[in-house]
């Protein structure tokens, strides 16, 4: 797993989603738990030198090529790293991908709607 993103969905259901870059484990872990799976996402795992502005050149970038974020979660590493997933519409993935992006594309995990 590179990362996850989790928040509530409903009564006693969460959505989880799931940054991993084999999809077959996941779908393993995920019928043995009963989770309904959503079909894949593809989105950017980003990681790079933490510092001022680090995250807004992304999406400068995708905003002078007319491209939209969906959603994205960063983080602090540490040690003057950052990491970040970002979405982008299904049809704006391979422009934001030939964007300047220094990323890698990266197969999403589907969202997880579990009420355990």
């Amino acid at each position: 797993m590179l990362a996850f993103s989790g928040f509530p969905s409903g009564r006693g259901t969460v959505q989880l989603d799931i940054v991993v870059d084999r999809i077959a484990p996941l779908r393993r872990i995920a019928k043995k738990n009963g989770w309904s799976l959503s079909a894949p996402k593809q989105g950017f795992h980003i990681q790079g030198s933490d510092k001022v502005g680090a995250v807004s050149r992304h999406y400068q970038k995708l905003a002078k090529q007319g491209i939209g974020v969906t959603a994205a979660d960063a983080v602090s590493a540490g040690k003057g790293r950052y990491g970040m997933i970002l979405w982008v519409k299904a049809k704006d993935f391979d422009r934001a991908a030939k964007a300047g992006f220094r990323s890698t594309p990266t197969r999403y995990g589907p969202k997880v709607r579990s009420s355990r």
